[in-house]
């Protein structure tokens, strides 16, 4: 039980950062949709709007999201989109 509150409390935690991130996705016409935490703490998200179709969506998912959440949530192994 405590893994599954252990996962839990870190799924809020996604959740929240990811809320932090999505007002510059969004000011580029694009967003996302938080998907779910996988149990190798691989984050995955869908790419919604501008993100979906840009070139630059993978750089952009690394490069800021990825980065973002890592920096806060050191246990995070990787961000994948799901959808590209």
């Amino acid at each position: 039980m405590e893994n599954k509150s252990n996962k839990e409390e870190l799924n809020k935690k996604v959740v929240n950062v990811l809320e932090q991130v999505r007002p510059y996705l969004q000011a580029d016409g694009g967003d996302l949709k938080y998907v779910g935490l996988t149990d190798d703490n691989v984050v995955e998200v869908e790419l919604t709007g501008a993100c979906s179709a840009c070139a630059f969506s993978t750089m952009t998912l690394k490069n800021g999201v990825e980065a973002t959440l890592k920096k806060v949530l050191p246990e995070i192994k990787e961000v994948v989109a799901v959808n590209l």
